[in-house]
């Protein structure tokens, strides 16, 4: 560094630091933004690997829904390396409804098998009767944490048979078990649910103590509780064909399912953590993009005044290097300074991160210095700042020697000035979007640049916000058109009859749908593919489906597919496709596409409908029998599940049958805490634009003092020269407005349409009115930044300004 450089960076520091500090603010502003959300985005990414890493999870579950099943039979599989039972949940004395309490079976669980990642205090002794942990969420929803206690009464044996209580409201009337909270939690099976409060979990002790009151009567078979098993296999996935052949193999053993966690829940849990990781990416680089043009333009025009200031000093000796060495170095230290604050802030927003569903499962939680990702963008921030105010600098000593070419003139201030327009307005329109030449060249281009990218940006987060807002509070958009869901048998057997059941809820005038469906798998063409099929009944009140192409099923020989059934069967509406049942095959018209009810075997996206006719053309039993139904409020505040329950309890043969609220979506929620990410990016473009916005009105009146001068002394008042600074910034936010609106809002329909087509949802075009209200924010906001300059301009000195001329 030269003597010369470093006394003038140390003349700039106290001379111009109003104007650094803008620029190191913006630059840590802009960096802590995109710091973050790329690290968030990798910490998003990898919750399942990292909390898998750290854990033994489970790699399949045996799901029997059978009392009495040989679970030592299957212990003794060479395949099998460890196994745990689990089987119903209880609920909490005192707490609200839905809480729940599990008592977990084996000495294995949490130690060989699932072992947990501990948030908090312990992991609970297995040989201690009062001793449980909870997960993060119970901890959040109830208040209850490491410390506190709580109470769980199990049911009598002849209540576990009867899968009810005898006490008041039904209740256990069985043992009270007071237990004492050790620990806070995280498994990959007992991770918390999106939406749901989570729950406690029971030591061993409990089973093995009161085995009558979790387990049932080992020597009256009929009275066991059906159980379903947690495995890890000694060869992993691979160990899954050999398992099911030999459980196939078992005496007096059918109907199991083996169900693989990986793609059960592991791959689905990493879709929703991809989709969040590849948003804020997203984010990230439309932070990135808009400080570039928005923080760049502020650079050039603080690089471009300096290296005019320098060229005058020419004569004098000063070298090129030199001179381009000083104007670079002072915008350099601030930029510096501001990418370090960012780093600082992106650790800071860190325990923000990550979110959705892989916040709940996250094994860290807290703060975290990602220096992957902060290490690389720390230089390549440098690297690019240093070479666009080289580049800024380079240019503007080349073009400053040129004062004899012929200015640029606006036909738009051509227009005004030919229309008679007042004269602080064609000035006005004139400084806006003339350069001017030589030392007093402002760069209103990039300065327009800046205004249109703020205006694109918020205007498109503002219509992007609204689009998730739509989908995260409007479930149908993810085919789930009914609030409440009852369960009516399986395997081919009712516990209710089902016309009995339709008809009570016909009768009911606040039921507005219902879908009595059944469900079972079958195979696609040649054997390759699975898909879970429902039945689409079209009765007296039929429910409303999600229907994205195409339409419902009316005949037997009709499907609706969902989209991931249509890719996974290489298939489009209007093919035709071969399914297997239980009965034979069939082949179908792909009529339609859609989404589903969730069920227990299919997900939204994950399925088809057929009507009654198709459904037997090709099964001859159910796998699952559910209920669904749509409802509308009666005005009266009463629970609409808890109303219909209590109107069927009054029939002996549907006391059996209970509907209820079904589970949140973990995609909505997803989409719920993603809403906040169009949110804070369209906050971050505004304060980004304005600060930009802000500095090119004040640059453009400090560079244009000396024509300012001249018209004052050509009989301008004071008053027409705020005048025309308030022109200036009315006319930089009309033309951002005037590009920045439509393309804010095609980049936002775009992206929520890859959005719905990658998740996948039904797609509306979103458009809120709320975008209108960044038309007089951007006027108001731009007028009040050019407030102080043309307060400046109203009082300039004229004498002085062309004496120093």
């Amino acid at each position: 560094m030269t003597a010369f450089a470093w006394a003038w960076t140390r003349r700039e520091l106290r001379r111009s630091w109003v104007a650094l500090a803008v620029l190191c603010v913006l630059v840590a502003l802009a960096s802590a933004t995109v710091f973050a959300a790329l690290a968030g985005a990798r910490r998003q990414a990898s919750v399942s690997e990292r909390l898998t890493d750290l854990t033994r999870p489970a790699e399949v579950a045996i799901l029997t829904n059978a009392p009495g099943y040989p679970w030592d039979r299957v212990r003794a599989l060479p395949e099998v390396a460890t196994l745990a039972e689990f089987g119903f949940t209880l609920p909490i004395d005192g707490l609200p409804p839905g809480a729940e309490a599990e008592p977990l079976r084996g000495a294995d669980i949490l130690r060989t098998i699932e072992r947990p990642v501990v948030r908090a205090g312990r992991v609970l002794d297995p040989a201690r009767l009062d001793e449980a942990v909870v997960s993060p969420g119970f901890a959040s929803a109830y208040g209850r944490g490491v410390g506190d206690t709580a109470d769980i009464v199990l049911p009598t044996p002849a209540e576990l048979q009867a899968q009810g209580g005898s006490g008041p409201g039904g209740a256990f009337t069985g043992p009270r078990i007071h237990v004492h909270i050790v620990g806070v939690v995280v498994t990959p099976w007992f991770a918390d649910n999106p939406g749901t409060p989570g729950e406690l979990l029971m030591s061993p002790a409990v089973a093995e103590r009161y085995p009558r009151s979790v387990i049932g009567d080992t020597a009256s078979p009929k009275t066991i509780t059906p159980t379903n098993a947690l495995v890890r296999l000694r060869g992993g996935l691979a160990d899954v064909p050999r398992l099911r052949a030999d459980l196939t193999a078992l005496p007096g053993v059918s109907g199991v399912d083996v169900e693989d966690l990986r793609e059960r829940y592991t791959q689905p849990f990493q879709r929703q953590a991809t989709f969040t990781a590849r948003c804020l990416v997203a984010f990230g680089l439309a932070a990135l993009l808009a400080a570039l043009v928005l923080i760049g333009s502020v650079a050039t025009r603080y690089i471009a005044g300096r290296t005019e200031e320098l060229r005058l000093l020419r004569p004098s000796g000063l070298t090129r290097a030199d001179a381009l060495l000083a104007t670079v170095l002072p915008a350099l230290i601030a930029g510096a300074a501001g990418v370090a604050l960012g780093t600082g802030g992106a650790v800071l927003l860190s325990d923000r991160l990550p979110l959705g569903a892989a916040r709940l499962a996250e094994p860290t939680p807290g703060r975290m210095a990602d220096w992957a990702v902060f290490v690389p963008g720390i230089a390549a921030a440098l690297l690019c700042f240093g070479m666009v105010g080289a580049l800024a600098a380079r240019r503007t000593w080349n073009a400053a020697s040129v004062t004899s070419a012929t200015p640029h003139r606006s036909l738009l201030a051509g227009m005004l000035f030919r229309a008679g327009a007042p004269v602080p307005v064609v000035i006005g329109t004139r400084f806006a979007l003339e350069p001017g030449r030589g030392v007093r060249r402002v760069p209103v281009r990039a300065a327009l640049a800046g205004v249109v990218a703020g205006v694109l940006g918020v205007a498109g987060a503002i219509t992007f916000s609204h689009g998730v807002s739509d989908a995260a509070t409007h479930p149908e958009r993810f085919g789930q058109t009914y609030q409440l869901t009852a369960y009516l048998g399986d395997n081919g057997y009712d516990i209710a009859p089902p016309a009995r059941v339709r008809a009570a809820l016909e009768t009911d005038p606040s039921v507005v749908g219902i879908d009595d469906v059944r469900v079972s798998v079958a195979t696609g063409p040649a054997g390759v593919g699975s898909v879970a099929l429902l039945t689409y009944s079209w009765g007296r009140k039929p429910l409303d489906a999600a229907v994205a192409a195409g339409r419902l099923p009316t005949g037997p020989g009709e499907v609706l597919l969902t989209p991931t059934s249509m890719r996974e069967l290489h298939t489009a509406v209007g093919d035709t496709v071969s399914l297997t049942g239980t009965t034979g095959s069939r082949s179908f018209t792909v009529v339609g596409r859609g989404f589903l009810p969730v069920g227990f075997h299919n997900s939204y996206a994950d399925g088809g409908w057929l009507t009654d006719a198709g459904y037997d053309s090709i099964f001859d039993t159910f796998r699952f029998h559910m209920m669904y139904v749509a409802v509308r409020g009666t005005g009266d505040g009463a629970d609409p599940a808890a109303r219909l329950n209590g109107s069927l309890r009054g029939q002996p043969e549907l006391r059996a049958v209970r509907f209820a609220s079904p589970d949140p979506l973990p995609e909505v929620f997803e989409l719920h805490e993603v809403r906040q990410l169009p949110r804070a990016l369209g906050a971050f473009l505004a304060v980004l634009a304005a600060g930009a916005a802000g500095y090119a009105i004040v640059a453009a009146v400090r560079r244009r003092r000396q024509e300012l001068a001249v018209l004052r002394v050509l009989g301008l008042t004071r008053r027409q020269s705020a005048a025309a600074v308030a022109t200036q910034a009315t006319v930089f936010a009309l033309l951002g407005l005037l590009f920045g609106i439509p393309l804010g809002l095609a980049l936002a329909r775009t992206m929520w349409q890859g959005v719905a087509d990658s998740y996948p949802f039904e797609y509306r075009a979103p458009w809120t009115p709320a975008v209108w209200l960044v038309v007089p924010g951007v006027l108001v906001v731009t007028n009040l930044l050019a407030a102080w300059p043309a307060w400046r301009a109203g009082r300039l000195r004229v004498a002085e300004v062309l004496r120093a001329e």
